[in-house]
């Protein structure tokens, strides 16, 4: 199978990584050069264009910053797309955004599958990130097999658009946790706690999740590099915001958190490191919450191991 990836960032870069070191035959394409040669470098073909790329195979795996870059992408590919061609949409992307991508390439006889991954860049680098896809079951048992290959579990979350829906829920979910993960530190090191022995005992404790324990580490670190920048975590939860708008819900929590982020990036700048939301209460105490022994970056130290579909305990 001939597949396109389009998109070599942070996360396209690792899962494109992994359809190459499991021996797909793959083209990739991105506006960076550099990116793009380093993968030429490993095996894989240089793209020329989005269009070229659907032109020439029979997948084409998308993962961009914005809905926008999304849309940008996909009307080059338009007039390419015909049946038997097949779209994978890994962005984290608004959802009424993918389904009318979506309908565009069904109409000319292509299919669309929604599938966004989540469980960090370091995850990602190893096949075993998390994959939400959103498509009919028929079309989820085709792309299954290349699902398996960029990630560990796998979801069929129903139809195009429920995986960006649920996507975005993750997100917000996490981006609460980052922040509330800094503001127990911060008060750990305010009360005289030993900040390595309260990463510890959060981590054995109920307070525990998978944010205190990536994030929590390059916070302590110094490093704050979880590949990951303010603009983006204010892109995703400004999506989820926009969900509950849609369906009336008065969410209390996410527009405090969006304004938090509004300061942080008014203070730091877009493109700064998400984790580094906590200089604002560094800044705010004159405290540095930073302890010896954690690490700059995390490092999936699982090993590879193919990948499964995880079904709801209900079915």
């Amino acid at each position: 199978m001939k597949i396109g990836f389009i998109g070599l960032g942070n996360v396209g870069g690792k899962l494109s990584g992994s359809l190459l070191r499991n021996g797909h035959d793959l083209t990739v394409y991105d506006l960076n050069g550099d990116l793009v040669q380093g993968f030429v470098a490993r095996g894989a073909k240089p793209g020329e264009s989005p269009a070229q790329l659907m032109r020439d195979s029979e997948v084409v795996i998308t993962c961009l910053p914005s809905p926008a870059a999304s849309d940008a992408v996909m009307m080059q590919m338009l007039p390419e797309v015909g049946p038997g061609k097949i779209w994978l949409e890994m962005s984290t992307t608004d959802a009424g955004e993918i389904r009318r991508l979506a309908e565009m390439v069904e109409a000319r006889g292509g299919t669309a599958v929604d599938c966004p991954v989540s469980g960090g860049c370091h995850r990602a680098d190893t096949g075993n990130i998390a994959i939400f896809a959103g498509c009919p079951r028929e079309t989820f048992e085709q792309v299954l097999p290349l699902l398996t290959t960029m990630g560990r579990r796998v979801l069929h979350t129903g139809e195009t658009g429920s995986a960006s829906v649920l996507k975005v829920i993750t997100n917000y979910l996490a981006t609460a946790n980052l922040l509330s993960c800094c503001e127990a530190l911060v008060t750990a090191k305010a009360a005289g706690m030993d900040l390595a022995t309260a990463y510890e005992a959060i981590k054995i404790s109920s307070g525990t999740s998978f944010v205190h324990e990536t994030e929590s580490q390059v916070i302590l670190n110094g490093s704050r590099d979880i590949s990951f920048t303010m603009d983006l975590v204010k892109k995703d939860i400004g999506l989820f915001q926009k969900i509950a708008d849609e369906a009336g819900v008065p969410l209390e929590l996410s527009p405090l958190l969006i304004s938090i982020l509004d300061d942080g990036i008014a203070r730091y700048g877009e493109r700064e490191l998400s984790p580094n939301i906590i200089r604002r209460l560094e800044d705010a105490t004159g405290l540095d919450i930073r302890a010896p022994g954690f690490p700059a970056q995390m490092t999936d130290d699982e090993p590879e191991e193919p990948g499964y579909e995880v079904r709801p305990v209900a079915h």
